[in-house]
């Protein structure tokens, strides 16, 4: 199988040498491809390679920092639209199933504690996904995120905030401050989203870590845009 991944602080030939000597060490790998001008080596292996294993593999040489496992043509094809992306969907449908319920026990539908509820939700299982191997999230969330690529602290930080962002939303606590934190930490992250999706590039999400391999696309777009149009109605309902 064929396995990308984005290298970055390679710049000549010296660079490309020592990589390629470094990834031929973890085990399974057979040949290994080095793209300058991408910041990409495409590893040919036998068994599965994961980013951990990589990040070990370069860890001497601090120059070369690893960014996300690029999504191959090749696991693209493999998979259809739902066995991709399903994950994320039973995710959703089991938040609206949760939520909805809640409302219909209440015996009335009150739409924004439906929203509270869904947001509370969304943040605390997606932070959970993160928290399990953070190191890998914030190597993946660096290919994409705007703030993460430029300051790589911040893919460390992000599980914790969308972790306190789920209780505030769950407990109701200070909820203008809690929307406007949400509207703006999603519209940061929905720029480096469209970035993404416009420039065709095949790599993978990070919206749940590195535990499933979900590839960057529209749907990631709704879900980013569905979270800042709820933080938005909530925020005009507060100050009307």
């Amino acid at each position: 199988m064929d396995v990308q991944f984005a290298i970055n602080g390679m710049t000549c030939t010296s660079c490309e040498k020592k990589v390629t000597e470094l990834l031929q060490q973890i085990k399974g790998v057979k040949e290994v491809t080095i793209y300058l001008d991408k910041k990409l080596a495409i590893l040919k292996t036998s068994l599965p390679v994961s980013t951990d294993q990589v990040i070990a593999a370069l860890e001497a040489y601090p120059k070369y920092t690893v960014g996300a496992k690029v999504m191959s043509i090749e696991y693209l094809q493999k998979k259809s639209w739902w066995q991709q992306y399903k994950p994320v969907l039973l995710i959703f449908f089991y938040l609206i199933l949760i939520c909805t319920a809640v409302q219909w026990n209440n015996g009335t539908f009150n739409w924004m504690q439906w929203m509270n509820h869904f947001m509370a939700g969304f943040f605390l299982v997606f932070s959970f996904f993160k928290l399990l191997n953070i190191k890998g999230f914030a190597n993946s969330y660096a290919m994409y995120d705007i703030v993460a690529a430029k300051w790589k602290g911040w893919g460390y930080i992000y599980p914790f905030v969308e972790c306190i962002l789920g209780f505030a939303f769950l407990l109701q606590v200070y909820p203008l401050l809690t929307n406007i934190i949400t509207f703006l930490v999603m519209g940061i992250s929905l720029i480096g989203v469209l970035q993404s999706v416009w420039n065709k590039r095949k790599i993978k999400c990070a919206c749940l870590g590195d535990v499933f391999n979900l590839p960057m696309s529209t749907v990631t777009i709704v879900e980013d845009g569905l979270m800042m149009a709820m933080s938005l109605v909530m925020l005009l309902q507060l100050i009307g």
